[in-house]
C-alpha cells in the first residue's frame, strides 16, 4: 500500500499585512494609553499637596478642640498652634492659611502642575469643623 504524499507548504512566519495591522493596532492603543497614563502620573504627585495640607488641617481642628477661637479671623498661620506659611520653591510645595482657608499649590519646577492650587475652607471654627475643596486643580483633573 503505496500512501501518496502531498507536497504541502506551511506557512512560515507573518505576512506583511498581518504585520501592518499589529502595528497599527499597537500604534492606536499608545495614542490613546500615553495621554492617560501622563493624567495619572500627575494626579499621583499631585496627591502630595492634599497630603501636605493635612497637617494644617490637624492644627486647626485641634486648635478649635481647645478654644483656642473666637472667629474665623483667628484661624491664621503662625498662631494658635498652626504652622507657618510655607512658601513654594523647586522642591517645596506652597501652603498658606489665612482666615479658614489653608491654599496649598504645587512646586514652581516649571511643570504642567505649577499653577494649579488646592484650597481647602473651614465652614466653622467651632467644632466639628466641616471642610470645603476647591481650587483649580479639580478643573486640571489633579484632585
Amino acid at each position: 500500500m503505496e500512501i501518496a504524499l502531498k507536497d504541502s507548504q506551511t506557512q512560515r512566519g507573518f505576512t506583511l499585512i498581518e504585520l501592518m495591522i499589529v502595528t497599527a493596532i499597537i500604534g492606536i492603543l499608545a495614542s490613546v494609553a500615553l495621554p492617560s497614563y501622563q493624567q495619572y502620573s500627575d494626579r499621583a504627585a499631585f496627591s502630595e499637596v492634599i497630603l501636605a495640607t493635612s497637617v494644617y488641617k490637624s492644627a486647626i481642628i485641634i486648635a478649635a478642640e481647645v478654644g483656642r477661637f473666637s472667629s474665623m479671623d483667628d484661624i491664621q498661620e503662625g498662631t494658635n498652634g498652626i504652622p507657618d506659611k510655607q512658601k513654594a520653591d523647586a522642591t517645596t510645595l506652597g501652603i498658606h492659611v489665612h482666615k479658614g482657608v489653608i491654599k496649598a499649590e504645587w512646586k514652581k519646577d516649571g511643570s504642567s502642575m505649577e499653577k494649579a492650587k488646592f484650597e481647602l475652607t473651614a465652614q466653622s471654627f467651632v467644632p466639628p469643623i466641616a471642610w470645603v475643596a476647591s481650587g483649580s486643580c479639580f478643573d486640571q483633573g489633579l484632585c
